[in-house]
């Protein structure tokens, strides 16, 4: 199975550079520590929409939106977990990666520029995953190739829709965004391109490979 260059292009032009390889190499040797990850990532971004949609409940299309999203994420996450057992692999605890916390601190305070960050966040999140699944999905055994790209095609275009939301809200508050969106993608990179002492899903290069 190919993976799909339409799915894929999307995430490419958004996102300001591709994974590493030495990124690639280290998660390839570290599958277990990967899919624990995997499973908090997903439930962390179920997590993440559902407080959105009480904290601004207001908000009718943003509602639609994450409830679709909520359910697609703990259905991964139930199939995160699933994977798991087949292969006997306990739970454990994870400490999560500085990635999401390296996003979060640039994220303004006050609304609804606050707002704003958050879904334009949420959108370098999704779209990073995409791109490791695509990353990932050549070099690891078939039964997590075949869920990679299914996560692709499933949540490929969970990116544009934080984008769409963001850009939504923008036209009600007259809140600039792409000016928002190029400062995150730099951020994004630096988290992605610079060494990292932990292997996680959204991780920086391995120290070790550096």
């Amino acid at each position: 199975m190919t993976l799909d260059v339409d799915l894929l292009k999307p995430v490419h032009d958004f996102l300001a550079c591709r994974t590493p390889q030495a990124w690639v190499d280290v998660a390839c040797q570290n599958i277990p520590l990967l899919l624990q990850d995997h499973a908090n990532c997903e439930k962390k971004a179920a997590g993440t929409a559902m407080n959105l949609m009480f904290r601004y409940g207001y908000h009718t299309e943003l509602q639609v939106k994450l409830a679709q999203l909520v359910r697609e994420e703990m259905l991964h996450y139930e199939q995160v977990i699933a994977i798991m057992r087949r292969r006997n692999q306990a739970w454990e605890a994870v400490n999560a990666s500085r990635y999401a916390q390296g996003m979060r601190k640039h994220i303004r305070t006050h609304e609804p520029a606050s707002l704003v960050d958050v879904l334009i966040v949420g959108a370098f999140v999704e779209a990073r995953s995409c791109e490791r699944f695509a990353a990932l999905a050549p070099h690891v055994d078939d039964e997590l190739a075949k869920f990679y790209r299914y996560l692709l095609k499933s949540e490929s275009r969970h990116f544009e829709d934080y984008l769409t939301l963001a850009r939504t809200l923008v036209e009600e508050q007259q809140v600039s965004v792409d000016e928002r969106i190029e400062l995150f993608r730099e951020v994004e990179r630096d988290l992605i391109e610079s060494p990292d002492p932990e292997i996680r899903f959204h991780s920086g290069v391995p120290v070790a490979a550096v």
